[in-house]
């Protein structure tokens, strides 16, 4: 009995909520009144959002949510280049080490009633230095502090100008701004609710939260004061964004099939060959309703070799290094296990997609080379039977496989061993897995945030050079690289320490990652961008 009433309570309640969200959708259909489907953009985050918060924008979901609501200093265009946001300008002292962002004077905060008789404000410089120190508050955790690890000092002349001093020298420092944890945010709001900013998030950006009912439904409107224009048309051009929580990605698929979601971002093996065809194409009964973008995406994936490994050990040998990277087909394992999707990594370490990218020579397939490399470290070793064992979670168990069986036809015998992720990530810290499969997705558009995985330096716990290289040239030039402010010239440099990368063969590169966008028809002005950031100020739907 006390079963059957607990199952009673539970379906009324279920019922009560049930009644609660028909009624808040049509009190909301009822507001809306005043525009049409076609200017309400939806989209599916089957990875749920925990805050609003950009202190705390960490998770691609929030990084997404986020980036409607607010601004920073500094933002990225779809190239990665980095130009003016709420700095219209900036200045950067002769060593490189002092910069000064001089503010718009026409960018206002959310309306909201702690703002006073005119329900706003503008924004001051002011409001970065507060939104720079509640950054790195120990006692506010959050984690995009490290940021702003080079940071010596930072405050506002007036309130029009923003002065931040490095302590070195960091080309790279501009990029970083552009992350949202370095948005600004108002101190009055912050301060009345505290924690619970992250459920009344207040900011500057083309839309503004409306409502939100966690795990369920979340609502942005249009920001009627935002600054920013197009051809002298104040943007955005969408009226409201309703972002569901559908945890399953076949179900957000069928959602999107339908037409009840207008993008869907990325391949999921669950539907990925109802999609796309073998070469990674748009599927001819989807042409008609979908479209299909790529772009280049800022994350390499890899094999890593710990070079520190006992000297008996097969992968302390450059020939096995080397073998490996030649005895595989890039470009096979791309069109058979990921439809397409993607590129061989050929050319070293850094990705496609990066301005410094220039396509350097790096491992092609030849497994007759793979063979010889081989059979020189058995005669200088005298181990005719080499043996490593691979490290990988079950995500990629299918590409390692693959390497698996194509380095046993060559004589060198691979073992797959598969661990769960965080198990992978502890054994990669600690320097316990010889042979380790990992990847690597930018921080910030810059070629150092990859190359800095290989300074000397930065050996874990350190840092995340997970490898262990060392190489006096290369730490020479990396130091050379982050000192130089003329990006042409760095380039340079970046491209000589991806060459060494090539050479000493510390890694296996597998691919250069792609972003897979998506999209009804009638959606306009959406780009994919190789840090998948989705930007939908510009977006219309016809």
């Amino acid at each position: 009995m006390k079963k059957e009433k607990t199952h009673i309570f539970f379906k009324v309640n279920k019922l009560f909520l049930f009644v609660i969200i028909i009624a808040l959708t049509h009190s909301c259909q009822k507001k809306k009144s005043k525009f049409n489907d076609n200017q309400v953009f939806r989209y599916n985050a089957h990875s749920n959002i925990t805050s609003l918060d950009p202190a705390f924008s960490r998770k691609q979901a929030e990084i997404w949510a986020t980036n409607q609501l607010f601004n920073g200093l500094v933002q990225l265009d779809d190239k990665l280049k980095v130009k003016p946001d709420i700095a219209k300008k900036w200045n950067f002292s002769e060593d490189g080490k002092t910069i000064d962002f001089t503010l718009r004077n026409d960018v206002f905060f959310h309306k909201h009633r702690l703002f006073g008789k005119d329900s706003t404000r503008n924004v001051t410089a002011q409001d970065f230095e507060y939104s720079f120190n509640r950054l790195i508050d120990k006692s506010v955790a959050s984690p995009g502090k490290w940021v702003l690890n080079n940071v010596a000092s930072f405050k506002a002349l007036n309130d029009s100008i923003f002065q931040i001093k490095l302590k070195e020298p960091f080309p790279p420092f501009l990029g970083l701004l552009t992350m949202k944890y370095c948005s600004v945010v108002p101190k009055e709001i912050v301060t009345y609710y505290g924690s619970d900013f992250r459920s009344n998030p207040i900011g500057t950006g083309p839309f503004y939260k409306k409502i939100w009912i966690e795990n369920t439904k979340l609502v942005f409107r249009k920001n009627t004061s935002y600054y920013e224009r197009e051809k002298g048309i104040q943007l955005p051009y969408l009226e409201s964004i309703a972002i569901t929580f559908l945890p399953d990605k076949q179900s957000e698929f069928l959602q999107f099939i339908q037409g009840n979601i207008d993008i869907l971002s990325g391949i999921d093996a669950s539907y990925k060959d109802d999609l796309l065809t073998e070469t990674g194409e748009l599927r001819e009964k989807h042409r008609s309703n979908l479209t299909m973008q790529k772009a280049a995406y800022l994350n390499t994936e890899y094999l890593g070799f710990y070079t520190e490994v006992d000297t008996n050990y097969p992968t302390a040998s450059i020939h096995i290094r080397q073998a490996i990277n030649y005895g595989f087909d890039r470009k096979k394992m791309i069109t058979f296990l990921r439809n397409g999707i993607g590129t061989p990594a050929i050319n070293g370490f850094v990705p496609k997609g990066l301005p410094s990218f220039n396509g350097i020579k790096g491992y092609d397939y030849n497994p007759e080379k793979a063979k010889l490399l081989i059979d020189k470290y058995k005669k200088e070793s005298g181990n005719n039977n080499p043996e490593i064992t691979l490290t990988t979670d079950a995500n990629y168990l299918d590409l390692c496989e693959f390497i698996q069986q194509e380095m046993n036809n060559l004589g060198l015998k691979i073992k797959v061993e598969v661990v769960p992720p965080s198990v992978l990530r502890q054994g990669k810290s600690k320097g316990d897995l010889p042979l380790f499969r990992a990847s690597w997705i930018a921080d910030y558009p810059d070629a150092e945030n990859y190359l800095s995985l290989y300074y000397s330096k930065f050996h874990t716990p350190n840092g995340s050079n997970y490898t262990h290289f060392k190489n006096t040239e290369f730490d020479k030039l990396y130091e050379q690289s982050i000192a130089t402010v003329a990006n042409e010239a760095r380039y340079v440099l970046y491209q000589k320490m991806d060459k060494i990368i090539i050479e000493q063969a510390p890694i296996v590169p597998l691919y250069y990652d792609e972003v897979t966008l998506f999209s009804q028809q009638n959606v306009k002005g959406l780009v994919a961008n190789p840090i998948n950031l989705l930007n939908l100020k510009r977006v219309k739907k016809e």
